[in-house]
C-alpha cells in the first residue's frame, strides 16, 4: 500500500488539457485515488472563482490550495487563511508595467483586474497576486530582476513569457504545509506535481515532486521524477504508477 496520503496538482499545463478540459484519463484517476483514501486536491495560481467549476465538476471536498498560496481552502466555501500585498506594493508593480508598456493583471478578493479593467480604488481592494505577461524576453528578464532586487515578494511564472508575484514567504509549499497540518499528515506523504516554477517550491517539499513531461526546464531539474506531458494524461499515469499499483 502507498504511504502518500495527498496528491496535490497544478491545474494549467498539468491537470489541465491544453483546451483546459478534464480529460478522461484524468478524471477516472482522480476518482480511483479519492476511493483508495488518498485526498486529491489543486494547489494552482488561479482565483477560487476559475477554480471551483472544476472542484464541482470532480465533485472534490478536498482542501484548495489557491493563487500560488495568498489563499488556503480547507474545502470548498471554508476559507483557512489569506495572505495580502501592501496596496502601495501593487502600485508600484503596475507602475513599472507602464514603463514598459506590459501586459499585468492582479487577483483581489473581489475578482480580477488588468490592463484593461483596472481599478482607481486600489487601497479599497486587498490584494492577493500581481503579475506582467510580455514577449520580449530582455524586458522580462528586467522586470524580474527588479522584482527580486526589492526582496518583498516571492518571483516565479506559470508560463515562460510571464512573472507572477506573491507575497514574500507565500507559495504552492507554503499552502501545502497548512493542509498537511489540516490533514495531520507530513510533506513526504504528498505527491505534487507541475509544469512552472510556481510549481517548484512544492516539488521540492513533496515526499514526490513530479515534473511533467512539457515542464520548464528548471522544473524538471528539481523534480523526483519527469512524466509525460499533460495531453499525454501524466496525472492519471502517476496515480496509477504511485497509488494505484
Amino acid at each position: 500500500m502507498s504511504n502518500y496520503k495527498l496528491i496535490a496538482l497544478d491545474m494549467d499545463g498539468t491537470f489541465l488539457m491544453e483546451d483546459k478540459t478534464v480529460s478522461a484519463e484524468n478524471r477516472k484517476a482522480v476518482k480511483a485515488a479519492s476511493e483508495a483514501g488518498v485526498t486529491v486536491m489543486f494547489a494552482t495560481g488561479r482565483g477560487i472563482p476559475n477554480v471551483l467549476p472544476y472542484v464541482e465538476d470532480l465533485k472534490l471536498q478536498s482542501p484548495i490550495v489557491a493563487v500560488n498560496g495568498s489563499e488556503v481552502w480547507s474545502a470548498p466555501g471554508e476559507l483557512h487563511s489569506r495572505t495580502m500585498f501592501n496596496p502601495e506594493l501593487i502600485i508600484q508593480m503596475r507602475d513599472i508595467a507602464l514603463k514598459y508598456d506590459t501586459w499585468y493583471w492582479a487577483y483581489s478578493v473581489n475578482g480580477l483586474f488588468n490592463k484593461d479593467r483596472w481599478t482607481e480604488k486600489v487601497w479599497d481592494e486587498q490584494w492577493l497576486k500581481f503579475g506582467y505577461y510580455y514577449e520580449d524576453e530582455p524586458v522580462l528578464n528586467a522586470i524580474r530582476e527588479k522584482m527580486i532586487e526589492w526582496g518583498e515578494m516571492e518571483v516565479t511564472n506559470s508560463h515562460p513569457c510571464n512573472i507572477e508575484l506573491n507575497p514574500k514567504g507565500i507559495s504552492k509549499a507554503s499552502g501545502l504545509r497548512q493542509v498537511c497540518g489540516m490533514l495531520g499528515i507530513e510533506m513526504s506523504q504528498v505527491i505534487a506535481m507541475g509544469d512552472s516554477l510556481n510549481d517548484i517550491s512544492m516539488i521540492r517539499e513533496a515526499g514526490l515532486g513530479v515534473a511533467m513531461g512539457n515542464a520548464q526546464d528548471a522544473v524538471k531539474s528539481e523534480a523526483d521524477v519527469v512524466t509525460v506531458s499533460n495531453e499525454e494524461h501524466g496525472v492519471a499515469r502517476i496515480i496509477e504508477q504511485y497509488i494505484l499499483s
